[in-house]
């Protein structure tokens, strides 16, 4: 009898035959506790090694591990393309924010467990998921050569190691290696889908602006009973002036709409989100009214809000009847699309001048500048990815602004002026990223993996000119001295 030639699986086949290894590769890094501020070098090494190996086996010929200090490293491969390919970059970062209590989690942070079709632990969804989802789409790829070419792209994969304290940290990496070829695309996952199996980019970003405060209204601590009553005590005064953050209906008066730094960005998105959607995505307890006005995906994309992040006081079980000295806090503005962070930090410093009460001291210090970002959808990149978007996910993708900051993308759109930045990722609302519980879809990382797979075949064909704009953009300057470049 004749022999029988199998058909060629498909991508979306293969992409499935690879999830077991996807949730293997997960559970490796979330092991990993490379928790940012707090964890010790060893975990941030053993991940990027790690990652390093996992691209090597994806068929990446280059690999290096980028660093400028003593901080965790960037992992860098490429897999070069024909002359005259586009360049793309695939960025993402494999540190993560805190788990916090641990005993509030219903299992181990550090421990991936599966449990009603999600994934739990720590950066499941931001953004080791992210990592896995890249190497599960370039894997796809790999193994489809023995039935179809490798995409004809000069491709790079960037997996940041210090992306989560907001201080774009890999524009002073790629500034120490000018070395490195300028992109024309540059997909950055770090962000999710407005529900899960609706495939979305994110257009914009807010910025982000942090300072820690200090109130100071006595030399020393003094006992309630003896003094309390005419004397201020520093953390009452604190708990005032965070109280006049916001108006009477919960909105943030900083920035001011009319100070020029507020809301100058036109709304960006297709998306509408009901508020009965938000309280069940956000858990908001029955009663408890919103804040703030005007429509929801408005208040969540397009305008500031602010957060007490912290207050430095004592805990409960070692309270004492005393009038405290000082007292601190850690506040965030979430900036608007297109405003200056700068401008909102010298603003929110001078309400705070002009609101501390009964006279405390106030000492003001800037913690965090992160600029908001804007995309530039319109291009053709962004075309193919929606189209491969809508073909792996089986619905429209949905264009959206995005509450958050990543300051990495104002860092490449800085770099590099010319590229297309494309935000998509696998968090979707359910993954409570940076909060308790948090997990990410395999659904959502398969699908996207999809996605990026067929982008990364179809964007060479898009393009009339094979070099693009990105390659005429100039080589990023050295920040190192002249006679070692």
């Amino acid at each position: 009898m004749p022999e029988t030639t199998l058909p060629a699986p498909s991508l979306a086949e293969t992409v499935r035959s690879l999830m077991a290894r996807a949730r293997d590769d997960l559970a490796e890094l979330v092991a990993l506790r490379t928790v940012v501020g707090i964890s010790p070098p060893d975990p941030f090494d053993r991940a990027a090694d790690r990652i390093a190996a996992l691209l090597s086996d994806a068929g990446f010929p280059e690999t290096r591990l980028l660093s400028t200090d003593e901080g965790p490293k960037t992992v860098y491969a490429r897999r070069p393309g024909p002359p005259g390919a586009p360049t793309v970059v695939l960025y993402a970062h494999y540190d993560v924010v805190s788990a916090q209590d641990e005993t509030t989690w219903r299992t181990p942070p550090f421990e991936l467990t599966e449990r009603d079709g999600r994934w739990y632990g720590r950066g499941s969804a931001d953004c080791k998921g992210n990592v896995v989802m890249h190497l599960t789409a370039l894997r796809a790829l790999h193994e489809a050569q023995a039935h179809e070419p490798y995409p004809d792209v000069d491709l790079v994969v960037l997996v940041d190691g210090c992306e989560e304290p907001g201080d774009g940290s890999i524009e002073k990496v790629l500034r120490a290696h000018p070395d490195l070829p300028a992109p024309d695309v540059i997909v950055v996952a770090d962000t999710g889908n407005v529900a899960p199996g609706v495939p979305t980019l994110t257009t914009s970003l807010r910025g982000m602006a942090v300072a820690e405060i200090e109130l100071s209204t006595l030399s020393e601590t003094l006992h309630s009973g003896q003094f309390g009553g005419p004397v201020p005590d520093a953390l009452t005064a604190l708990i005032h002036l965070l109280g006049t953050l916001h108006d009477s209906q919960g909105a943030p008066v900083v920035p001011a709409p009319d100070s020029g730094t507020g809301e100058s960005a036109p709304p960006r998105g297709d998306a509408e989100y009901s508020e009965a959607d938000l309280r069940a995505d956000a858990g908001v307890l029955d009663g408890v009214a919103l804040i703030g006005s005007g429509s929801i995906a408005d208040r969540l994309w397009n305008r500031p809000a602010i957060t007490v992040l912290a207050i430095q006081s004592p805990p409960l079980d070692d309270a004492v009847p005393a009038l405290l000295p000082s007292a601190k806090a850690l506040v965030s503005v979430r900036t608007p699309p297109g405003s200056d962070v700068h401008r909102v930090h010298e603003e929110l410093a001078d309400h705070l001048r002009g609101h501390a009460p009964w006279g405390a001291h106030l000492d003001i210090r800037r913690v965090t500048s992160g600029p908001s970002f804007l995309a530039d959808s319109g291009g053709r990149a962004y075309g193919v990815m929606r189209d491969a978007l809508r073909d792996a996910f089986g619905v429209p993708a949905r264009d959206v602004g995005a509450g958050g900051s990543i300051a990495v993308c104002s860092a490449f759109r800085t770099l590099y002026p010319h590229a297309e930045i494309i935000l998509c990722g696998v968090e979707d609302p359910p993954s409570h990223i940076h909060g308790t519980d948090e997990s990410v879809s395999p659904r959502e990382i398969a699908s996207l993996a999809h996605a990026e797979a067929l982008f990364l075949r179809r964007l060479p064909a898009s393009r009339p000119d094979p070099r693009g704009s990105g390659h005429d953009a100039p080589r990023i300057p050295s920040t190192r001295p002249q006679e070692d470049r």
